[in-house]
C-alpha cells in the first residue's frame, strides 16, 4: 500500500526561516525547479548521498494529501528509482511532524 506521507530532508535553519516565511522553497529550487522528496526507506540513502556528515538536519514529514502544489513521481535515472517532486512551494500546513536526525 502506499503511504499518505512523503518526507524532505532540510537543514533545521532553513526550515526555521520557512516557518517566519509562511512557506518553504529550497535552495536550491530555483535551479531544480522542484522540492526533491523520498518515501520513507529512501531517506537513508538521500542522507548518504547527499547531507554526509552535516549536522542540523530535519525530516519534514509531509501528508500528501494537504499540498497545494503539484505532486509528481519522476524517475531518478542513475538509481532506477521513483521520486516525489513537489512542483512549488511547501505549504506549512502540510507538514505534519518535524523530525531532528540525529
Amino acid at each position: 500500500m502506499e503511504s499518505e506521507y512523503i518526507y524532505h530532508v532540510t537543514t533545521q535553519k532553513e526550515w526555521e526561516q520557512a516557518k517566519l516565511k509562511g512557506e518553504y522553497t529550497p535552495a536550491q529550487f530555483e535551479q531544480d525547479g522542484f522540492i526533491h522528496c523520498s518515501a520513507e526507506q529512501q531517506v537513508p540513502g538521500v542522507l548518504d548521498r547527499f547531507y554526509k556528515g552535516q549536522t542540523g538536519l530535519v525530516k519534514l514529514k509531509i501528508e500528501k494529501a494537504k499540498l497545494q502544489r503539484p505532486l509528481l513521481f519522476e524517475l531518478a535515472t542513475d538509481l532506477d528509482e521513483l521520486f516525489p517532486h513537489i512542483y512549488g512551494s511547501l505549504n506549512l500546513d502540510s507538514v505534519v511532524e518535524e523530525i531532528q536526525i540525529p
